[in-house]
């Protein structure tokens, strides 16, 4: 332990005897007053910069580009009436997004008919009435190689508009 305490002070005397001016700098102070005697060579003036004529901004009153036109609040398509239902439970195929649900069959009964859908490598059987993706999609219709459901999306005004959606079978070869 004794060894260690002079460690540290040794290399610091060590590394500071570097320091120490010597005779091998003679050729760097040669050098340097060389280059200090040479003329510096002129510098080219900077090019005067084109004036162009200013230009008063006159949109300042104008309605500003990020804001919807006056009157389209009143015209867009969309009800404060379709809203979705909060308090329903979630179904599981509502975690996946639409483009990672695939259809790959149909199956029907007299009495009903059934799509089957394929996410993450399972497949889900699915009915008129059931929800899919993350937009509230909800089944409205079923046929052999199609599925079409209704999606209520926010517009951004506090409405709520419905969009239609079809998931279609693909064909593999």
């Amino acid at each position: 332990m004794n060894g260690w305490r002079w460690l540290l002070p040794g290399c610091l005397c060590i590394g500071l005897s570097a320091c120490e001016p010597s005779a091998g700098l003679a050729d760097l102070d040669t050098y340097m007053d060389e280059v200090s005697r040479q003329a510096a060579e002129p510098l080219e003036p900077v090019p005067a910069s084109a004036s162009y004529p200013v230009q008063a901004y006159t949109a300042g009153a104008l309605r500003s580009p990020f804001q919807p036109p006056h009157g389209a609040l009143a015209s867009r398509q969309g009800s404060r009436g379709i809203r979705p239902d909060p308090q329903r439970p979630r179904q599981l195929l509502e975690g996946f997004p639409l483009d990672q649900l695939q259809l790959v069959g149909s199956l029907s009964s007299t009495t009903r008919r059934y799509a089957l859908l394929r996410a993450a490598d399972v497949v889900y059987r699915v009915q008129v009435g059931d929800y899919l993706g993350h937009d509230e999609g909800r089944v409205v219709a079923l046929g052999e190689s199609r599925v079409e459901l209704l999606e209520t999306l926010a517009d951004g005004v506090g409405r709520w508009q419905q969009r239609p959606r079809v998931l279609s079978l693909k064909e593999t070869r």
